[in-house]
């Protein structure tokens, strides 16, 4: 094993980029970038029925669009590729040939059908299912038997008997297993496509990976390959196996839990900063010193450290997630944030799909005028509401306001100052109210709030004269009258 760290992330392009995948390449990046070493993507596509179309290239987009770069892999090349497994299958055939050679992989000609009694077989005497190890031994006119019998073999590795097989995990700490109940497990299947176990292992030798940080659900699958790396003489890397992300339920997080958003695409298409997501996933299942969140991906970079990965599950707090993008759409430079949002009123049909120079400054104020209390850009449709309807409709506290005795002499007057004002910009806005102020004696919320609920509809709201001059003179009379008729 070579001095340099060298980490890897791979996927299998059989489904888009979920954030439990997200979460591995953002560790492995991490912890490339702060040990100075390097960051490879390999493409695990060896199970074909299961590769979607499209499937690589939305892993690669959403680690790109997540920030995340790497050193290695089918895009930019690299000294130790092919990075495909697909594209290796005459770098594996090398490796179980010589395992057969070697008398510590066989071939076995079982059919599923025989399989899968002798799995019933063994459930039914209450056993833990494993392979028999029947063809373990076959002579060779055993085997050309079954092969004039049209059989196809798989191929075998020969599980060491009664050995202990143990590694001191980067996060769990000494893990060890036993080859008791270990049946011999296939390496290569009949289709000749090599199995998950064997290949990674021999990519991961034969790309000289130092450190493999993965879910946790692959700890069953360390000492195969271990064993694999044992029998052909290879030093293994260091493992580190992360715990489960799960629900504010502290149920492990399934993608048929609803609840939840879980693909990265997901957080694309809704408006949230690919920042935000890069912050929010570094702190599932990771800890920096301190109580700060709130982290540049330069700073993570610089403060990762694996001995503070989380041996407790991680928990996806839905509510932390909106924070941390609330706090970076806020922070987010306006035109940013309005070229995310504006799709979004265009997509409700609250926009034309072209907009004027004109349609799109006003449309920029609007989002400007709501942009601290997005969660994501798509909020824009539910929190801009008033700005489209025809009709307001007021709930029981709006239509109290409204029936206060000083409410007609209010909106009368200022409804007479909005229709001879010049300018309707919010200071000239600001200005007629205070002059509604000086002639009818009312101020404060006697003033305020009769205007807000009968121009808006709401007791509540962002800035009353930006509010005022977005709706736009002309529907902000309208709307006067209509209350002032109906009071």
């Amino acid at each position: 094993m070579g001095d340099q760290v060298r980490v890897r992330y791979a996927p299998s392009p059989t489904g888009h980029l979920h954030i439990g995948n997200a979460r591995t390449a953002l560790f492995n990046y991490l912890y490339a970038r702060n040990q100075g070493g390097k960051f490879i993507i390999r493409i695990e596509d060896t199970d074909v029925k299961r590769n979607i179309v499209g499937g690589e290239e939305s892993q690669l987009k959403y680690l790109k669009w997540l920030g995340m770069d790497w050193d290695e892999s089918i895009d930019v090349g690299g000294e130790y590729g092919p990075y495909r497994q697909t594209e290796r299958l005459d770098l594996y055939r090398v490796y179980w040939q010589d395992l057969i050679d070697r008398g510590l992989a066989y071939r076995c000609y079982c059919t599923e059908e025989e399989l899968e009694a002798e799995r019933e077989e063994q459930l039914a005497r209450g056993e833990t299912p494993r392979y028999s190890g029947k063809h373990r031994n076959l002579t060779d006119e055993q085997r050309a038997a079954y092969e004039r019998e049209g059989r196809v073999a798989s191929i075998r590795f020969r599980v060491p008997e009664d050995r202990t097989y143990s590694f001191n995990d980067i996060v769990k700490g000494p893990i060890s297993f036993q080859t008791t109940e270990m049946g011999d497990f296939v390496i290569v299947k009949r289709d000749g496509i090599p199995t998950y176990n064997f290949a990674v292992a021999v990519d991961d030798h034969l790309m000289k990976i130092t450190h493999v940080l993965r879910g946790e659900d692959h700890i069953s699958n360390t000492p195969r390959q271990l064993m694999i790396y044992e029998a052909l003489g290879w030093e293994a890397p260091l493992f580190g196996h992360m715990t489960l992300i799960v629900g504010e339920d502290h149920k492990k997080l399934s993608k048929r839990n609803e609840s939840i958003i879980q693909f990265i695409s997901q957080y694309e298409d809704l408006g949230y900063l690919p920042e935000a997501l890069f912050n929010f996933i570094a702190l599932l299942g990771w800890s920096p010193e301190g109580e700060e969140e709130i982290f540049s991906k330069e700073e993570l970079i610089s403060i990762f450290n694996a001995d503070r990965l989380s041996k407790s599950p991680a928990v996806f707090d839905t509510n932390k997630l909106a924070h941390l993008n609330n706090h970076y759409i806020k922070h987010a430079d306006p035109q940013r944030i309005a070229d995310l949002a504006i799709p979004h009123l265009q997509k409700a049909g609250r926009l034309p799909a072209e907009l004027s120079d004109e349609q799109r400054a006003w449309a920029e104020s609007l989002v400007a005028l709501y942009q601290e209390q997005m969660v994501a850009a798509s909020d824009i449709v539910d929190l801009s509401g008033i700005f489209f309807r025809t009709h307001l409709e007021l709930d029981a506290e709006a239509a109290s306001i409204l029936s206060e005795s000083q409410v007609p002499v209010v909106l009368s007057a200022f409804l007479t100052k909005i229709e001879a004002a010049g300018e309707f910009t919010p200071a000239a806005i600001g200005a007629l109210i205070k002059e509604v102020q000086k002639e009818t004696g009312n101020k404060g919320k006697a003033l305020f709030m009769p205007i807000r609920v009968a121009v808006t509809g709401q007791t509540h709201g962002r800035d009353l004269n930006a509010t005022i001059a977005l709706i736009g003179r002309s529907r902000v009379i309208d709307r006067l009258k209509a209350q002032i008729k109906g009071a």
